[in-house]
C-alpha cells in the first residue's frame, strides 16, 4: 500500500488499483455526511480530483493517486457515508481503477 501527501492510499494488484482515504484523513474529517464518487467507466487522472467527502466540519476533495478507468465504486458509501469514519480500511475503500 502506498500513501499520497493528500491522504489517499492506493493498493495495486496487477492491473487494478484500489483507492481510499487514510485513517488520518478520516480522523480530521469527523462525522462524514456525504460522499461523492465517480461513475463506473469514468476516467481518472493521477493528481486530479475524482470526488469529495463532506463532513460536519468541512468538505474535502479526493484525488486519484493513479490514472485509469473506474471499474468499481463502493456503493455502500452513497447510502451510508458514515462508514468512511469506521476504523477498518475496507470501509474507507472508495473505488477500484483499471490501470
Amino acid at each position: 500500500m502506498k500513501y499520497a501527501e493528500s491522504h489517499e492510499w492506493v493498493k495495486v494488484d496487477g492491473n487494478t488499483a484500489t483507492v481510499g482515504i487514510t485513517d488520518h484523513a478520516q480522523d480530521h474529517l469527523g462525522d462524514v455526511v456525504y460522499v461523492e464518487l465517480p461513475e463506473v467507466g469514468a476516467a481518472v487522472n493521477q493528481g486530479s480530483g475524482f470526488g469529495a467527502v463532506e463532513s460536519v466540519k468541512a468538505t474535502s476533495d479526493v484525488y486519484s493517486p493513479v490514472s485509469g478507468n473506474v471499474v468499481e465504486v463502493n456503493e455502500e458509501l452513497s447510502s451510508s457515508p458514515g462508514l468512511v469514519s469506521l476504523l477498518t480500511w475496507c470501509h474507507s475503500l472508495f473505488l477500484e481503477i483499471s490501470l
